[in-house]
């Protein structure tokens, strides 16, 4: 009979534990402290159910059954979230690559387009001063600015120039200073003292230029 009670007991022990296990699988979501030792022996738990060397009465069978069933989701989405978490390095580490390989190549491109440049001026100073006039220079010079405008050109850079008379534009136009000039209506550009420069419908330098004054406004400030 003694026997009967001590496997009574040890049945009833397994039955309490397999109760607080499902407990724990409930409340996963909850903050809860963390316990070092009961994390280790509800793991020790968790295997010795599925080895199936965990012992428990039978009113415990269904619990034990749905904490096998639970640790099986949990193993598989574990190995998903695993696979995802490889697969994202995986996808990060291709990402640097491609940035990293598309700035070479945007470098590679520009620097390609500039050595002919190189070779112009290469040229230009391998030719005998004595024997080249200042006109020879300087179609020279202008040959070299047309070969690099066609390269910029070809990275979408285009050239501002206004003309004297155009409206001041506070966008592709920096207004370097105030000045009159025959027949320049106030607040249009006077004089243009240097072109800018925009790639594609962004400004990349304005264009440096002098507007006419509001006449009247000063006047009036003098009349007071």
């Amino acid at each position: 009979m003694g026997d009967d009670m001590t496997n009574d007991v040890h049945e009833h022990e397994i039955e309490d534990v397999s109760r607080e296990e499902a407990e724990a699988i409930e409340q996963q979501a909850t903050e809860v402290p963390f316990d070092a030792d009961k994390a280790a022996r509800l793991e020790t738990i968790r295997q010795m159910a599925l080895s199936g060397e965990l012992e428990y009465s039978d009113e415990s069978e269904e619990i034990v059954e749905a904490l096998i069933e639970t640790i099986g989701q949990r193993d598989e989405n574990f190995g998903r979230f695993q696979s995802m978490a490889a697969e994202h390095q995986n996808y990060q580490r291709r990402a640097a690559m491609n940035e990293n390989e598309a700035r070479i190549s945007a470098r590679q491109g520009v620097v390609q387009a500039l050595i002919p440049l190189l070779d112009h001026f290469e040229m230009a100073l391998m030719q005998d001063p004595e024997k080249v006039s200042a006109k020879d220079v300087i179609a020279g010079v202008e040959m070299i600015r047309s070969e690099f405008v066609r390269m910029l050109s070809g990275y979408g850079v285009s050239a501002i120039e206004p003309k004297v008379g155009d409206e001041f534009d506070p966008g592709p136009h920096a207004a370097m200073m105030q000045q009159s000039a025959e027949g320049v209506e106030p607040g249009h550009i006077s004089l243009v003292m240097g072109i800018g420069y925009k790639l594609g419908d962004r400004v990349i330098r304005p264009a440096k230029v002098g507007v006419a004054p509001d006449e009247s406004s000063d006047n009036g400030e003098g009349e007071g």
